[in-house]
């Protein structure tokens, strides 16, 4: 293991453990009680305690979320391409999808409940899709528009499709931002994911879970399930930045 690697490894680690560190002192040094602030020493036996529930639950939040995530990815892809390739839909869709965006999805979850009574994993999954699909089509949308248009000229001159353009020039050069708004896509998908888990219970997912605490006023458990969503979307996050480096690391700077 190098010394790039292994800097990019302890890097985060380091300073998740210094966070705690830095949590668990200010709860004892202001002597704050379990049900103002939970520290990080109150988090293991809520976890240990309810160690079934948290697999459980975790699974549901997951599949939900990442099923919600893979819907984004290719709907945002393929409306990014609709609106890099014609200026006419990019000027006509960017304000609908703006708007759309500026809708809080917290009062979008009830209505979607109420048309979708029972489908309760239809209503999580849609959610997370329609939370997250915004970035992704944006970013493909800015990196075909800016596309050269000398190697659009040359390829249409050899009879190549629009498809063909995307495919072998477009993706390529599109790939860092698609990576970045995908980034920013799997957080928004696992705010969605809860949102509807919370909002609207149905008995699944942390979600389910955080909401079970806060009726029983189980401070620790609250927290503990945040700490659970944190850890699920550092996993997500990372599996990103493991597909980037395969398909995009060609745009990676050299380390320092």
């Amino acid at each position: 293991m190098n010394s790039a690697t292994l800097r990019k490894i302890a890097a985060p680690v380091i300073t998740i453990v210094a966070v705690l560190a830095i949590w668990e002192f200010l709860v004892w040094f202001y002597q704050l009680p379990n049900f103002r602030m939970a520290s990080p020493s109150d988090l293991i036996p809520a976890f240990v305690r309810y160690w079934d529930l948290f697999l459980i639950k975790s699974w549901e939040t997951l599949w939900r979320t990442v099923v919600g995530l893979g819907l984004a990815v290719v709907f945002g892809t393929l409306l990014g391409m609709v609106m890099g390739f014609s200026r006419i839909a990019r000027e006509g869709l960017y304000p609908l999808l703006v708007g759309f965006n500026a809708i809080p999805k917290a009062t979008v979850v009830p209505i979607v409940a109420l048309m979708f009574v029972g489908q309760h994993d239809f209503n999580t999954i849609l959610i997370a899709f329609m939370i997250s699909f915004f970035p992704i089509a944006v970013s493909v949308s800015i990196g075909l528009s800016t596309l050269e248009p000398e190697y659009r000229d040359i390829l249409r001159s050899l009879g190549a499709s629009n498809f063909t353009i995307f495919w072998k020039i477009a993706l390529p050069k599109t790939l860092p931002e698609f990576f970045g708004a995908l980034k920013v896509a799997v957080t928004l998908a696992f705010i969605g994911t809860n949102l509807m888990e919370i909002v609207s219970p149905h008995g699944r997912g942390l979600g389910d879970l955080f909401d079970s605490g806060r009726i029983s006023a189980d401070y620790p458990l609250m927290f503990a399930v945040l700490f659970a969503l944190a850890a699920l979307g550092i996993f997500l996050f990372y599996i990103v930045v493991f597909l980037e480096r395969i398909f995009a690391g060609w745009a990676e700077r050299a380390p320092n």
